[in-house]
């Protein structure tokens, strides 16, 4: 493997020169950058990233710790933000904490220990101690999808009120008045949020959310099924289940049709966070889509601005509802995408 020393002798310079070169530096002349880049390219000579760290004190490198691995908008989002980390010249870390407060803090501990130069966090049940003082100490640090309220650092969400009115006035069109919601956790800010605008929307339409109606789930499908099959032992069940994420959708589906019912002929199913497979399911599901990859992108590209001094803003994106067959809608030609283009982003300062 060649090394700066090689480099140096091939470009005819000091091993300074060569330094200077790597590193950006304005004192070089032209002729004698293009033969140091000329040699690097040659030999095949890459930098120890570990060395430069020490003299830069930046390792080019982000922490993400995201809430579930498993969840299929967690893994858009993580994409995106790897995407978009490796055109601005970053690497990415990824550690999943599983909806467990534990493991979030052993990535953040980990994280920090490798020396990362900024953190992006989805944090689980309200946070989590280690974290917390991460980002008390002045860790560039941004929060993506969920937040906690208090912590003064930016947050990159999409805005999903507007989307369940939408919902909630297309049911009530298709006749629908008995509708049912299984929540997200309490402890999390977006599992607050969805009920609260449920509630809402449908108080607008002068329809109760009867406590018999909110089921407590955990963003993992068996909490959607277990939900569900309450639902549907009650005296009068509802006539549609909104799920609050798309796991929980996909264990009330189960649910349904393990007693023999189908969705919408005996009750019809809804969902928050599109995927892609809601457009494959048997019927493909009316859904609540977040454009997550945008989400990841402007999480990256405000943290970046943090690490690089430029201050970085807080970004909230509409979602925005996407209707097919599950509720009982009349047959359309074909579903629609899960994944509109996306939306023009909002920027407020933190």
């Amino acid at each position: 493997m060649a090394s700066i020393k090689d480099v140096a002798a091939e470009a005819g310079v000091s091993v300074a020169t060569v330094s200077r070169v790597l590193n950006g530096h304005p004192s070089v002349s032209a002729a004698a950058r293009a033969r140091v880049l000329g040699a690097v390219e040659a030999l095949g000579y890459r930098p120890n990233a570990v060395a430069r760290s020490l003299r830069t004190d930046q390792t080019r490198t982000l922490g993400l710790v995201i809430s579930d691995v498993l969840n299929p908008y967690f893994t858009e989002l993580a994409r995106s933000v790897e995407e978009e980390a490796r055109a601005l010249g970053y690497s990415v870390i990824i550690g999943n904490a599983d909806e467990r407060p534990d493991l979030q803090d052993h990535h953040v501990t980990t994280l920090l220990d490798r020396r990362i130069d900024g953190l992006l966090v989805s944090p689980t049940d309200g946070g989590s101690p280690r974290m917390l003082e991460a980002a008390r100490a002045g860790t560039p640090m941004v929060f993506v999808d969920r937040w906690i309220p208090g912590v003064d650092v930016p947050v990159v969400r999409s805005d999903g009120r507007a989307a369940v009115r939408d919902l909630v006035a297309h049911l009530h069109g298709l006749g629908h008045r008995r509708l049912a919601i299984i929540a997200g956790p309490a402890a999390t800010t977006t599992g607050r949020e969805r009920v609260d605008a449920f509630r809402e929307a449908l108080g607008a339409h002068g329809l109760p959310l009867p406590d018999a109606y909110i089921g407590q789930g955990d963003f993992q499908a068996d909490s959607g099924r277990r939900v569900t099959e309450g639902f549907l032992d009650l005296p009068e069940p509802p006539e549609v289940v909104f799920a609050a994420d798309n796991l929980m959708a996909l264990g009330a589906l189960d649910a349904v049709r393990a007693r023999g019912l189908r969705v919408p002929r005996d009750i019809a199913l809804a969902a928050f966070d599109d995927i892609r497979w809601f457009v494959h399911t048997d019927p493909p599901v009316t859904a609540i889509a977040q454009p997550t990859g945008e989400l990841g992108r402007a999480a990256v590209r405000a943290l970046v601005d943090r690490i690089e001094g430029r201050g970085g803003a807080s970004v909230t994106l509409p979602a925005r509802l996407v209707v097919r067959r599950s509720c009982g809608e009349p047959p359309a030609s074909s579903p629609q995408s899960p994944f509109p283009s996306p939306s023009p982003v909002r920027r407020s300062t933190t």
